[in-house]
């Protein structure tokens, strides 16, 4: 199995590949692709949105943490419903509802402050709403994914298969904030409003394809989930490799989760720092602070573009823990290096490409999660870890959030650097490596 011929996970190299799957997992990357344009123009800036709707520092942490909470808790209900309903009817609906979701988050620019006795529901209270909705689509194929690339290449190649993945899906990531950057080039609104209409449509493009196309007979996605009940059994089953893992993981998200929506705050409100560009027979442009977050996320994503399959054949090379591991590490010191930054283009450009780095060890991270896993439990394995993760880090947000909002953004940005290095030094001791990368 180990000596099998598995294609080069290049950038073009995957969408030769993409070209020539089966035609369900060719339906559902497309609709995954469609999604993750949707959810990669409006997540990274509704934090500015939110404000611009009243919301204060902790109300943005807590956003996160809600955020948190589904991705913990979704992906195992969405296996229920799969289980009971089908792949593809729940497909569907999940696809329906997530534009939902990115309908209310349109509306919620124009519904105003409402009296309720003696409380007021605010604007920005719809924006919680409609992100209830819109990650259904987003938070229902993890462990899928994850069992179907586990069951189409060797052990130790699964970075590599993951790579060539990654790299089709992030290429949505590079698009998305291209648009966005465009559309706010003058101000966060009323552009953003554009760029959720522009989510709405490719949502529903991505809904209606996978609902024409898609074969359930031939696919097992739905069935990778036993259901919410079994977590407990499966925790007890996860492999002994992710302990040191989990421990680490969950330091370092933790941490990246405390700033991770204070991102473009820093950016657009603290440092206030747009971008001037002069281009030959165009002439001067001038963007906007939330475009020139667009900018940098693009470049970010580049950088993770590029990176990742020439990482990928790295951990076949030095193995998946040292890979993991300086992933960690870019994840723990960026938070501390972005809030000290001087507000400079260049140092920002160079700080986001830096950050572009950290998704450089995803592909070896997803190798070593479901790589030690026994053949066909993939989706219950990679269920069970995200969830034991993603509670653990449901708090990160408000933890952020308050800190940033009644202390300082300096030290909320400080501290999560602190607890994200400590979890790298934990996983450079006690981390250990998958065997088929021995």
């Amino acid at each position: 199995m180990a000596d099998q011929q598995v294609p080069s996970a290049g950038p073009w190299d995957t969408f030769r590949q993409f070209l020539s799957l089966e035609r369900d997992v060719l339906v559902l990357s497309l609709a995954m692709f469609a999604f993750s344009l949707g959810f990669q123009m409006t997540n990274r800036f509704l934090p500015d949105y939110l404000v611009f709707l009243g919301a204060t520092g902790f109300i943005v942490g807590l956003f996160a943490t809600l955020g948190n909470a589904i991705g913990a808790i979704y992906p195992y209900y969405g296996g229920v419903v799969s289980d009971r309903v089908g792949s593809r009817f729940a497909l569907t609906v999940f696809g329906f509802v997530s534009v939902l979701g990115f309908g209310i988050w349109f509306a919620s620019a124009f519904i105003p402050t409402i009296p309720l006795g003696f409380i007021e529901i605010p604007p920005w209270i719809w924006v919680f709403v409609g992100l209830l909705l819109a990650q259904c689509w987003k938070s229902f194929g993890i462990g899928g994914h994850y069992a179907i690339v586990k069951q189409s290449v060797p052990p130790n190649r699964l970075a590599r298969g993951f790579a060539s993945t990654e790299t089709f899906r992030r290429t949505a990531f590079l698009i998305a904030p291209v648009i966005v950057a465009v559309l706010v080039a003058d101000a966060l609104m009323p552009g953003f409003l554009w760029v959720l209409v522009i989510a709405i449509v490719f949502g529903l493009l991505g809904t209606v394809a996978q609902h024409v196309l898609y074969r359930p007979d031939a696919d097992t996605v739905g069935k990778e989930f036993q259901g919410f009940g079994q977590i407990v059994e499966d925790i007890k089953r996860l492999p002994e490799e992710h302990r040191p893992l989990i421990v680490a993981d969950t330091l370092v998200r933790f941490a990246n989760g405390m700033v991770y929506v204070f991102f473009i705050l820093v950016v657009t409100r603290i440092m206030g720092i747009g971008l001037t560009v002069t281009l030959p027979t165009v002439g001067t442009i001038e963007l906007s602070p939330a475009a020139f977050f667009g900018v940098l996320l693009a470049v970010e994503m580049l950088i993770a573009l590029v990176s990742m399959a020439p990482m990928a054949i790295v951990a076949e090379r030095t193995g998946l823990k040292t890979v993991v591991g300086l992933g960690f590490a870019v994840y723990a010191i960026f938070p501390v290096l972005l809030i000290f930054a001087p507000a400079d283009q260049v140092v920002l450009i160079a700080l986001f490409a830096f950050s572009g780095l950290r998704f450089a060890g995803l592909p070896a991270h997803k190798a070593l999660i479901v790589g030690p896993a026994e053949m066909g439990s993939g989706g219950r394995v990679t269920g069970s870890y995200y969830f034991v993760r993603g509670a653990l880090v449901i708090p990160s947000g408000a933890v952020g959030g308050f800190i940033w909002e009644f202390v300082s953004p300096e030290l909320s940005f400080t501290i999560a650097s602190i607890i994200g290095t400590i979890g790298v030094i934990y996983y450079a001791i006690y981390g250990k490596e998958f065997e088929a990368y021995e």
